[in-house]
Order: C-alpha cells, then structure tokens, then sequence
C-alpha cells in the first residue's frame, strides 16, 4: 500500500539537498538528509564523542492520519562511525506540523562531522493501530509465565 506524505520546505532549507528517498526497489526506510542552516553549512554539525545534537532536515511533513514516520538511525554511521540516535526509533506523529528533525548521538571514540546534505537517518512509513485498554482481575496464564529479560536463553 503507498501513501504520500506531504512535505513543506522552511524557509532557509536549501532546495539542492534531495528530498527523503529510497535508495533500492527493496528499501524499507527513505533516507533523510541533513539541511543545515547558512550559518554552519561550511563547517558542518559536529558531535563530539557521547554529544548529542539535533540535526535539521528543513522540511516539515504531512502524515496521512492513521499512520507515523518512524525515525531509524543509519546502519552505515552506526557501525562505522557510531553515530545513533538516543531514542531510536523515533516516531512523528500525524499531527506534528513543526520541522522534523533527527537526534543524534555520538556513541564513537572521536568526534564526528555531519556534512550540509550527507544521509543521516531512515524515515519509515507504518500504519498504526490505537488499542484500548481495560483493566482486569487477572491475565491468562502462558507457558512462559514471568520470565523477563533473558529468561529465554543467554543474553
């Protein structure tokens, strides 16, 4: 299923640095770009080690109602950089209308540069389901029972 999300460019954005997209016919996730304000574009976002930072996309989105963007950090800068976010995933919800930005963590021995334009995060689409919530006497018995954090095998 496709839906569209509405983008809206901030006044400042600059309209050279590519939009989300997806970068495989098989891509769960849209890379989002980092859009820096005039005043750092030069010199770039810098995380020093264990910084954190929120790194602006200039945009601002729609969301269809019934759905989120899911925030995800990108494997590349994670593995080779460690650069996360410190809150992953982060979810925007269909009725933020403010700029859509990413933090960012540097969980990395040196600091590190985010660039005007470099790939910083994956934007997911996902529908959401709104439960209910009832309170009751007692819940079902499972085989598993209480069995929490690493009840089920090493690690």
């Amino acid at each position: 299923m496709n839906v569209t999300i509405k983008l809206l460019r901030e006044d400042w954005a600059d309209p050279s640095v590519p939009l989300p997209a997806y970068q495989t016919a098989g891509a769960a996730g849209a890379d989002l770009c980092a859009n820096l304000p005039p005043g750092i574009r030069e010199e770039g976002l810098i995380l020093p080690p264990m910084g954190r930072a929120i790194c602006p996309t200039g945009l601002r989105v729609q969301i269809p109602e019934g759905y989120e963007m899911q925030v995800r950090p990108r494997s590349g800068l994670s593995t080779k950089h460690g650069i996360s976010m410190p809150n992953t995933p982060g979810t925007v919800d269909s009725d933020y209308r403010g700029p859509l930005g990413v933090p960012l963590i540097n969980l990395g021995p040196e600091a590190y540069t985010i660039r005007h334009g470099e790939r910083v995060a994956q934007a997911v689409i996902a529908p959401v389901l709104r439960a209910g919530w009832e309170v009751v006497a007692a819940l079902d018995e499972t085989a598993r029972g209480e069995g929490g954090f690493g009840s089920t095998g090493k690690g």
